[in-house]
């Protein structure tokens, strides 16, 4: 009866996922990762010649959105929720740059945003529910008792981002991924669609200069008093 919803917001590649999982492995919450889910309709899309460096088929999209189904199911072995899209896990496929390279141009299409944002919510009916997006403390659980805003120095991000796509073996320049951020950054807050904005009653965790076990500290220092003041 004392279960929340953590609703977690945030620039690009500042870590929200990470975050997220942690928070929902100490609480037993469920976690979905709507960025995840953006990429996976963003793999759709290019499997499908909807989005490309030209551009986006808008209506092509919005016309085969019924033929996409995004879900989640949890890998005993690696300790992850791996995404799948319509029965295909795609975990791996949707973490590389060229999703990354299109999916704000995704993300801004309503009729996109409006279809996961109701399959999220009906997740998080329940509550004892983490999420983390762009939108999430303010479009898709407003009343959410917990909002985390992440933020994090763009060239920290980058340079993040980069160790884990070579980490993985992708061949990729730290330019490149450089100019990757901060291009999500302002498709993510100058869309016309829910931008990216901080909650005016979020709380604010500016990792630049600290360590995921001291930011997981803080984090769950908010989720206790959020909990015993319910």
């Amino acid at each position: 009866m004392n279960k929340i919803i953590i609703a977690i917001d945030g620039y690009s590649s500042c870590g929200k996922s990470t975050l997220a999982k942690q928070i929902a492995s100490e609480l037993n919450y469920i976690y979905i990762d709507t960025g995840a889910m953006y990429r996976a309709v963003t793999l759709f899309a290019l499997r499908n010649n909807l989005v490309s460096k030209s551009g986006l088929d808008q209506d092509g999209l919005i016309a085969v959105l019924p033929e996409i189904n995004v879900s989640f199911s949890y890998n005993s072995d690696s300790n992850i929720s791996e995404t799948h899209l319509n029965s295909e896990n795609i975990e791996d496929e949707i973490r590389g740059i060229e999703v990354s390279s299109h999916v704000s141009k995704i993300a801004q299409v309503k009729e996109v945003r409006a279809k996961l944002v109701e399959l999220q919510r009906e997740i998080g009916e329940d509550k004892g529910l983490v999420m983390d997006g762009r939108d999430i403390g303010t479009v898709v659980f407003p009343n959410a008792e917990l909002k985390i805003f992440m933020t994090a120095d763009y060239k920290i991000r980058a340079q993040r981002r980069f160790d884990e796509l070579k980490a993985k073996g992708d061949v990729i320049s730290y330019e490149d991924v450089l100019n990757n951020i901060t291009s999500r950054d302002n498709d993510d807050t100058s869309r016309s669609e829910n931008p990216l904005i901080q909650a005016e009653d979020a709380v604010v965790i500016d990792n630049s200069q600290i360590t995921k076990d001291e930011q997981l500290k803080i984090a769950l220092q908010y989720v206790s008093d959020k909990i015993t003041q319910k």
